[in-house]
């Protein structure tokens, strides 16, 4: 059959009709990282705050009971999801323990959520003043490596609850996990409350796309969880930062404390998660009365101890120095052993461990650079002090006024209440693991994200509301 050019011309529109269509109903394409742009993930900063935006028009006028549908969503997830989510984070980010990942997750339940959203009333003769906490709107949030799904987890539930929509910039180590958390959480929240993209991400987030969100006009408040890089960028934004900044928590052990007790709760907080906490215990100070008894209690509780030698040779595997020579200049913590295994530094510091052994610890001087700086792994180094005086001090200057966490072992209240307001830290211990600081076996609540430089302590929803006072005078009341 021979085809006339109208022929020809009427299958050639088929064609690209067809064509045409196929490629509107194509999936975008996966970015170089792999991760699917949809159900909040979007390809630029840019593209996320706008659909924040549209999204948060909606959730400010959510009533508390269905902001708390979203909140519940999360949580439930978070715990359904524990075992393949911590195991997908540990998979990714090869930092910590996969056991603690897992356990991290299963506690976002204790986040504070809905029920700590308030309002307040002043009432006199002159009317009534209706003090409201307002949303800001889309809030911009950094996460770290360290705790990259719990923690947006954790900030989603306050963000949501106070009527607020964010976008988060992972840390690029962490970043295919927090994506695929977070397009979980925003299919199930949209199908129970309409809503879509309450949370926002970039699908290949950079420390380039960090800047940018710091600084895009469509982000009314950063919330930054991070070391002092992260936290000194966001500063320069110009914006209100709320920040997570470091922290390099000292313990005190007096003649009074119960050396079993001390023993065992130092080992349970500086092994979780192989020490990668914030609030963890980092260097003890020990008063020399009670020194040998303590070093033997750490011992008979599991912990194993390094020889002088073997903490050298730890050190030079864990630290870089400025100056030249050994020890010379201060110490920079090098990446290699950070997150790793109590098996993995001992490996480094030419021992052999029992298997299981979660802790190591070792005899250094004050000014050690396991002392010094925040080391993040399971490794504590021990101090003697003279006394309970000198171990504050030492414990002030370790803890360099970042004002986050502090640990003390006394069952003398004089001492503990000397050392508590001499550190001055948002989070403060007396006689437990430092995990009890945000409601583990206490009273206490909690958040992944602990505002230290900025003083707003653990986050909670009203963390990220604004006062807004309505006011109704005398005139305006209807007397009945």
């Amino acid at each position: 059959m021979t085809l006339n050019q109208e022929m020809v011309a009427e299958i050639t529109r088929e064609v690209v009709a067809r064509l045409q269509a196929q490629m509107q109903t194509k999936p975008a394409s996966a970015p170089s990282g792999g991760a699917e742009i949809r159900d909040g993930v979007f390809p630029t900063v840019d593209a996320a705050v706008k659909a924040a935006a549209a999204a948060q028009l909606k959730v400010g006028q959510l009533s508390l009971t269905d902001r708390g549908k979203a909140v519940s969503i999360i949580k439930r997830m978070c715990e359904e999801n524990a075992e393949d989510w911590g195991r997908q984070e540990f998979n990714e980010t090869q930092i910590g323990r996969v056991d603690h990942k897992i356990d991290k997750l299963k506690i976002v339940k204790q986040v504070l959520g809905v029920e700590a959203m308030r309002s307040d009333i002043r009432a006199d003769t002159t009317g009534v003043c209706l003090i409201e906490r307002a949303p800001w709107g889309v809030i911009g949030m950094a996460l770290p490596a360290t705790h990259s799904v719990p923690t947006l987890a954790s900030n989603a539930i306050n963000i949501i609850s106070s009527g607020n929509t964010a976008v988060f910039c992972p840390h690029p180590a962490g970043a295919k996990c927090a994506a695929m958390a977070l397009r979980a959480f925003n299919r199930e929240i949209e199908r129970e409350t309409g809503v879509a993209n309450m949370l926002c991400t970039m699908a290949d987030p950079t420390i380039k796309s960090a800047e940018e969100m710091f600084h895009h006009p469509g982000i009314a408040l950063l919330c930054v969880t991070g070391g002092p890089f992260v936290v000194k960028a966001a500063s320069k934004s110009g914006k209100r930062v709320i920040a997570a900044g470091p922290g390099n928590p000292p313990v005190l052990v007096d003649e009074t404390a119960d050396l079993n007790h001390a023993a065992k709760s130092i080992i349970a907080g500086a092994s979780f998660d192989n020490n990668l906490l914030c609030i963890g215990e980092k260097e003890i100070f020990v008063v020399e009365s009670v020194f040998e008894a303590f070093r033997a209690a750490m011992k008979r509780a599991g912990a194993f101890e390094l020889d002088s030698t073997a903490v050298e040779r730890l050190s030079d595997a864990a630290f870089k120095f400025d100056g030249p020579g050994k020890g010379c200049g201060r110490a920079h913590l090098k990446r290699d052993l950070v997150g790793k295994n109590a098996s993995d530094l001992a490996a480094a510091a030419g021992v052999t461990i029992p298997a299981g052994t979660d802790l190591l610890f070792g005899e250094t001087k004050a000014d050690h650079a396991f002392v010094v700086e925040e080391q993040m792994m399971p490794f504590v180094p021990i101090v003697r002090v003279r006394d309970a005086d000198a171990g504050i001090a030492a414990a002030v200057e370790a803890e360099h006024g970042y004002r986050h966490t502090a640990i003390i072992h006394s069952q003398n209240m004089d001492t503990v209440t000397k050392m508590a307001r001499a550190m001055n830290t948002t989070l403060f211990v007396q006689n437990g693991p430092c995990t009890a600081a945000l409601g583990s076996d206490s009273p206490g609540y909690l958040s992944f994200s602990i505002a230290t430089p900025t003083g707003e302590g653990i986050t909670t929803p009203m963390t990220f509301t604004r006062e807004r006072q309505i006011v109704l005078g005398r005139g305006a009341l209807r007397i009945i």
